[in-house]
């Protein structure tokens, strides 16, 4: 690669600048005065960097990269380096997707020696789910007072229901 080298930069840039008034005269003429500032702004802009020294960062910033690219494609270090980095990224995923899963969890004798609490009931830890609960058939009686029962507990909702304007 060639180093920044001031008496050959100075005339390109000046070069393209003019160039760049050129076409910002024309656009002005075709396109409007809206165009053609805009093509003044940026003719400019390599005449500006220049002279404020940004054009020598701007090419090492350009040969830097040129040069990392190209002992990136050719460098078996490197892609050793970036096939660990992919190992890393999948490991990572994978521990993420068994944590998830329940990988660390502990076995599940703690749930059988936990006295049983009815289900919806609010423990410490909150509510049982409905799958922990020990299973119970929860079926009504048969007979009037079951019946009862039931209507005795809509009738209280259906009064809760009216005194809050829901019909």
């Amino acid at each position: 690669m060639p180093d920044f080298n001031d008496l050959t930069l100075l005339p390109f840039c000046v070069g393209l600048t003019l160039l760049g008034l050129i076409g910002s005269w024309t656009a002005w003429r075709r396109r409007g005065a809206a165009a053609g500032t805009r093509g003044v702004a940026w003719s400019l802009l390599p005449v500006s960097l220049y002279l404020t020294g940004l054009l020598e960062l701007v090419w090492d910033v350009v040969r830097s990269t040129v040069s990392w690219v190209t002992h990136l494609i050719f460098s078996p270090t490197v892609w050793a380096g970036v096939a660990l980095f992919g190992v890393s990224v999948v490991l990572y995923v994978v521990s993420g997707v068994a944590r998830g899963r329940g990988g660390n969890r502990a076995p599940k004798d703690k749930t059988q020696s936990k006295p049983a609490s009815p289900a919806g009931e609010l423990t410490a830890t909150g509510p049982e789910p409905a799958s922990a609960a020990p299973a119970k058939a929860a079926k009504p009686a048969k007979g009037s007072k079951a019946k009862q029962q039931e209507s005795s507990e809509f009738d209280e909702i259906e009064d809760i229901l009216k005194r809050h304007g829901i019909n």
